[in-house]
Order: C-alpha cells, then sequence, then structure tokens
C-alpha cells in the first residue's frame, strides 16, 4: 500500500522537477483562464455533449498529425474547428445537434485511434494525447497556446453581451434583431479553439474537467452574470495547476489529478448550493 501511495505522490527531488513544467504550469493557468471564461456560456448553451463531440475530432486531427509528423496543436485545431463548424451550421436545434454530436464522436474516436495504431512513434505520444503531459510544452507550443488563447479571449470579451442574451433567451434575442445564428457559430468556434489548446495539456477523454467541470461548479454557488465566470476561472486554474503540481510528484499522467480536484470542487459547492437552497425554502 506504501508503494501505491508511493508512486501517486512522491515528492523527493520535486525541486528539480518542478523546472521542467515551467511552461506546463504557465499554460495550465493560462488554458483555466480561457476554460473557465467558454464554461459558463457551454453550460448556458446546455452544450456540454458537444464539447465532448469537438474533443474526439480535435483528438483525430491531433492523431493524424502525429502520424504525419506536423504540428500537433494545427491538427488538433483542425480537428476541433471542422467539427464545431458542422455543430454550429448544422445544430440549429438541440435535438439535430444531439444526432450530429452523436455521430461525429465515434466517427473521431475511430480515426483518432487508426491514426494512433498506424503510429510508429514513442507510446507516450499516444498515451498523451488521450491523458494529457505535463512535461511536453516547449518554447514554441507555449507561444501557439497563448496566441490562441489570446484570440478566444478577445473573441469571448467582443461577443460577450450579445451571446449572454442569446444564450439564455435565444427567440426573445431573435426578435430584438441579433443574429443569432451567427452567435451560435461564432461561439462554436471559439469553443473548437479552446479545445484544441485544452487536449495538449488534460488530453481528449477528460477535456469536460476543464472546460465544464468549473462553471458547473460556480453556478452551484452563485447565480451573478459576474461572479459565475469569476469562479469558473478560479476553479479552472486550481484543477489544472495543481494537477500538474500533483502529477509531477508522481511521474503519472495529469489527467486523474486534474479530473479529482475538479471533481472535489464541484461536490463542495454542490454541497453549499443545496445548504443555500434550503436555508432560503425554511426562511420562506
Amino acid at each position: 500500500m506504501s508503494d501505491f501511495w508511493g508512486q501517486i505522490f512522491n515528492f523527493s527531488d520535486y525541486g528539480e522537477l518542478l523546472v521542467l513544467v515551467h511552461n506546463s504550469i504557465i499554460a495550465g493557468a493560462i488554458l483555466g483562464v480561457v476554460g473557465g471564461l467558454v464554461g459558463p456560456f457551454v453550460m448556458t448553451r446546455d452544450l456540454a455533449f458537444a464539447v465532448h463531440g469537438v474533443s474526439e475530432l480535435s483528438f483525430a486531427g491531433a492523431s493524424a498529425a502525429l502520424l504525419l509528423g506536423v504540428n500537433v496543436v494545427t491538427g488538433s485545431i483542425a480537428g476541433s474547428l471542422l467539427a464545431a463548424l458542422l455543430i454550429g451550421v448544422l445544430g440549429t436545434r438541440a435535438r439535430e445537434r444531439n444526432s450530429i454530436i452523436a455521430v461525429l464522436m465515434p466517427f473521431g474516436l475511430g480515426l483518432g485511434i487508426l491514426f494512433l495504431a498506424l503510429y510508429k512513434g514513442r507510446s507516450a505520444n499516444k498515451f498523451g494525447l488521450l491523458t494529457g503531459q505535463i512535461v511536453s510544452v516547449d518554447d514554441p507550443q507555449l507561444l501557439m497556446l497563448v496566441i490562441i488563447s489570446l484570440i478566444v479571449i478577445a473573441g469571448l470579451v467582443f461577443v460577450w453581451r450579445p451571446l449572454s442574451f442569446a444564450s439564455v433567451d435565444p427567440d426573445v434575442a431573435r426578435a430584438k434583431g441579433l443574429p443569432v445564428t451567427t452567435l451560435s457559430i461564432v461561439f462554436m468556434i471559439l469553443l473548437g479553439l479552446a479545445t484544441a489548446v485544452s487536449i495538449q495539456i488534460v488530453g481528449a477523454l477528460l477535456v469536460l474537467s476543464l472546460l465544464v467541470t468549473p462553471a458547473a461548479a460556480a453556478m452551484r454557488v452563485t447565480a451573478s452574470p459576474l461572479l459565475t465566470p469569476l469562479l469558473s476561472v478560479l476553479f479552472a486554474v486550481t484543477s489544472v495547476v495543481g494537477g500538474i503540481l500533483l502529477a509531477l510528484g508522481g511521474g503519472l499522467p495529469i489527467s486523474p489529478y486534474v479530473t479529482t480536484i475538479s471533481f472535489l470542487i464541484y461536490v463542495v459547492c454542490r454541497i453549499i448550493g443545496s445548504r443555500k437552497t434550503t436555508r432560503r425554502q425554511v426562511t420562506a
């Protein structure tokens, strides 16, 4: 049993190892900000299932890039944008959207597995696309991640108010003259970019822990349109950076640590939210 815990939490030579993940910590913090800002819109627009669909095609694009020897992030972005555009253009209604996602998910996952099976390089590269890596972000990758993240954040800031309106009540927003369909497509593109850069750190299978769970936790404790994204960002950054720091000690994939921290935050927020609801009912 001690060997088991020693493998999961091993902090010998931690200072020397910490230098190796300097870029990953910065990348994780940036992705936490992006995921925290995107997440509330994902929840409000009921797109949690869509995140998974986009991540599967993003995984397929990254796997194809790995097989062809080109930049993995570029392949991941190509797959994400393709999925986002298909969902945004064809899935105007929830039922249609879910059907399209259900078709895209196995297709993307099947392609990704095929490309990884054909890839003859290091097995760690294959595994990292699915579960994330902590010592994989070099300076050029970090620069690309920063640029893409800034594009996503700038895009969100630009459409924040109309997108918020269209997300809460699309029918009224359409009646007011807002381009609801265009806003939906723009958001799906931003979501695709956020998913693509997140896969590099947390992996394709567990990207929901970054783009959905922090926002879901924040919305359990507050309904404030200002406080929700702030808490979502705080929870996402804590999950990713904390997961990186813990994973470094055990030398294991980052994803179990990130998902566990994210899940525990959600559980705590759910308990707090339930108690607040009970107090309001008793007061009433």
